[in-house]
């Protein structure tokens, strides 16, 4: 039997169609707080603020490298700068980082899935 926490929203990637006041919308589903995209499936994330992120938040990022060239980090409403550990552990399995505010993390990895891109997105909930 699975563990219901350890089970994906979707088993697809989708692309986000609102966001805000604590959580995301996608493929006509809608999920409190904030979400993990990669592309075979969307999870739960458990993040709440950019000091959370790290190598084990980001474990299934690091777990799906080899089907992943790009991963989008959205920051909520702050601005990050990933800790050269992060983008050196990210470097060493081949898959760029790129960080903004949620918002335009969203709209970049639209557009990118669209373009069939091998992407991932870490989007951390605004409210």
């Amino acid at each position: 039997m699975t563990d219901r926490s350890d089970a994906p929203h979707l088993p697809r990637s989708a692309p986000i169609d609102a966001y805000g006041k604590g959580g995301f919308a996608f493929a006509d589903m809608s999920h409190r707080g904030s979400l993990l995209c990669l592309p075979d499936a969307i999870w739960a994330w458990p993040v709440t603020r950019v000091s959370e992120i790290d190598e084990h938040t980001l474990s299934r990022v690091f777990a799906a490298a080899n089907r992943i060239d790009t991963l989008i980090i959205g920051t909520g409403t702050e601005v990050w700068v990933a800790p050269n550990r992060l983008r050196e552990a990210l470097r060493a399995v081949h898959v760029g980082l790129d960080s903004m505010q949620t918002g335009p993390a969203i709209r970049t990895y639209n557009i990118m899935m669209g373009e069939r891109r091998r992407v991932a997105a870490a989007l951390i909930a605004v409210s």
